[in-house]
């Protein structure tokens, strides 16, 4: 997993990625953690390269809500804390 956290959000704290298995670790700024499977590989790639892009613009493009419309198999499971 790779660690992303040197970026600006009002409400992510830090996103763990695996490009590689295709997943998702957000840690939002209240404490809630949540794990997402079969998440874009291009998106992650994107997130991993492009310094300037805000980590909440990414959740709400790539994750948020993928589970229900279940567009791209996306799978969240909210973490026990």
């Amino acid at each position: 997993m790779h660690l992303i956290s040197d970026r600006t959000s009002s409400c992510v704290k830090r996103i763990f990625v695996s490009l590689m298995d295709a997943e998702a670790t957000v840690t939002f700024k209240n404490g809630s953690i949540y794990y997402y499977e079969n998440v874009s590989r291009l998106a992650i790639a994107n997130l991993m390269l492009n310094k300037n892009m805000s980590l909440g613009f990414w959740v709400n493009k790539n994750l948020v809500n993928k589970n229900l419309v279940n567009k791209d198999n996306v799978t969240c499971h909210r973490m026990a804390i």
